[in-house]
């Protein structure tokens, strides 16, 4: 190896030389040799518990490697680790919560992690509904905080991915009809670029950035704070959920009564998430969902079509804003964020519902169990979820492309075991009924939301065509050498 050691500890830029000349040795004395800011970063290495609590995953499919980990416990050691990777071509990756899953992660090779765990906090100002979070915020960090202040916001439907992850990406969930996406309630962002500056970004300070991050901002930079408007209680925070299980002779009819509500007939206040599931004593059923953010009689007009088809009903219940995510399905969020397990995933974006797409799709899932037992924690999910609110924000507000969606279907494949040829099989199956969903989805191609994206999408499909130039524009500008290129890159010009 032609460059020094000396020169390596003192951070300078080392012309012509890629990651792939740098041992893991190499990479770990840059890190550890490094003067930090606070006494609190950890800097940690392959076999240590504190590596470990810092880069494990929710997914091991096609995951990243590490040479290295930085725990930043200040702003200013992101902004130095970001430095030190970039001026010595080492490929990073900064997370939060680590439950991305794209497989595009998987092209980093022996980098470092850079783990924002200890940027934590959340901060509420009461009287005027803002909160500010820590890059590594979970949802379920802000439920009570944000109930207790008394408001509420846009989450996803699990509580342990981190908030700040997934509202780069847009920030869908149960109530986008009422509230939005999260990147609609987005103020502004701290955030650390390509070059290790730190800036501020919003509508005011770096607009343009601020348009990309709000649905590309993978692309951009590492973000250590963002400050969020919330909004105040709906029905004082009480949500309505019916949960029941269907067998396979009301498949048919359950699919028949969803696709009413295409069209203009889905209110903003409803909510409706079905998945395929193997049980061990009832066999393959389709696990149902059902919420209202509004009175009881209105849920209970809402719910009687449901219950019309005479399903096993589980339960109808009144939950609290903060704590319905963890409470419904019997708790199963906890068990839904258990980290460490293979899940393979492909998502299609639909403005309609078909009840003959879907039949279809189950009718093959439930073959699927039959034939690989390993295999039976797969499922097709499709979660329906109103766009009102989303819709009411103009499309060119922010780089998010796929305001129109109301159904978002994710084929979530998980198995045990060392089956090799199962992620075959789940490739060839994933790819197929992502085809059979896209053809009738309302849209003239596949539209992918690129949070759940799998990875080998067009560019397209994850981004739009129409954002697609301006966000190439703004690549060149912001990360011109694409080290945030992990997660769904994007080029710097296009076409």
């Amino acid at each position: 190896m032609w460059f020094s050691l000396p020169a390596l500890l003192a951070g300078l830029a080392l012309p012509g030389v890629h990651a792939a000349a740098l041992s893991r040795s190499d990479i770990q004395t840059v890190f550890s040799g490094a003067q930090w800011s606070s006494a609190g970063t950890i800097v940690s290495f392959p076999g240590s518990d504190s590596f470990t609590n810092a880069t494990e995953r929710w997914s091991v499919f096609h995951q990243p490697t590490y040479a290295a980990s930085v725990s930043p416990a200040t702003e200013a050691d992101v902004a130095k680790a970001v430095t030190l990777a970039t001026s010595h071509r080492i490929p990073f990756l900064a997370t939060g919560g680590r439950h991305g899953y794209t497989t595009t992660l998987g092209e980093l090779h022996n980098g470092l992690a850079i783990d924002l765990g200890q940027l934590n906090t959340v901060n509420i100002d009461k009287s005027t509904g803002v909160m500010t979070i820590g890059g590594a915020v979970r949802f379920s960090d802000i439920y009570n905080p944000v109930f207790e202040a008394g408001y509420e916001i846009q989450t996803g439907t699990c509580s342990c991915p981190g908030m700040v992850g997934v509202t780069l990406g847009g920030g869908v969930g149960p109530w986008a009809g009422v509230h939005g996406l999260d990147i609609d309630a987005l103020l502004s962002l701290r955030v650390v670029t390509a070059n290790g500056t730190v800036i501020d970004v919003s509508d005011n300070s770096n607009p343009d950035l601020f348009w990309a991050m709000r649905g590309a901002g993978a692309n951009f930079g590492v973000v250590t704070s963002a400050t969020y408007q919330l909004q105040p209680l709906v029905n004082d925070g009480q949500i309505w959920v019916a949960e029941a299980i269907l067998t396979p002779d009301l498949f048919s009819n359950y699919f028949k009564l969803v696709e009413t509500y295409d069209g203009g007939n889905l209110k903003p206040e409803m909510a409706i998430i079905q998945a395929g599931v193997y049980d061990d004593a009832a066999g393959f059923v389709i696990a149902v969902t059902w919420s209202y953010l509004g009175p009881e009689d209105k849920a209970n007009e809402f719910f009687k079509p449901l219950l019309d088809l005479n399903p096993i009903v589980l339960g109808i219940q009144n939950y609290q804003w903060n704590n319905v995510i963890q409470s419904v399905s019997g708790g199963s969020d906890a068990q839904r964020c258990i980290d460490g397990a293979i899940n393979s995933i492909y998502t299609i974006d639909a403005k309609n519902f078909s009840a003959a797409t879907y039949e279809t799709a189950y009718a093959e899932l439930g073959a699927f169990y039959e034939a690989h037992p390993e295999a039976r924690g797969s499922t097709i999910q499709i979660s329906i979820f109103p766009n009102q609110a989303a819709l009411a924000v103009p499309d060119d507000r922010t780089a998010y492309p796929w305001r129109e969606t109301k159904a978002y279907i994710d084929l979530i494949f998980t198995w045990t075991g060392t089956n090799q040829s199962l992620e075959k099989t789940t490739d060839a199956l994933g790819r197929q009924w992502r085809s059979t969903f896209a053809a009738t989805s309302g849209y003239p191609g596949l539209a992918a939301y690129v949070n759940s994206a799998h990875g080998d999408e067009s560019l397209e499909s994850r981004y739009g065509a129409n954002k697609l130039p301006r966000l190439a524009a703004l690549k060149k500008t912001w990360d011109p050498n694409n080290v945030f290129r992990f997660n769904n890159k994007l080029p710097t010009k296009y076409p």
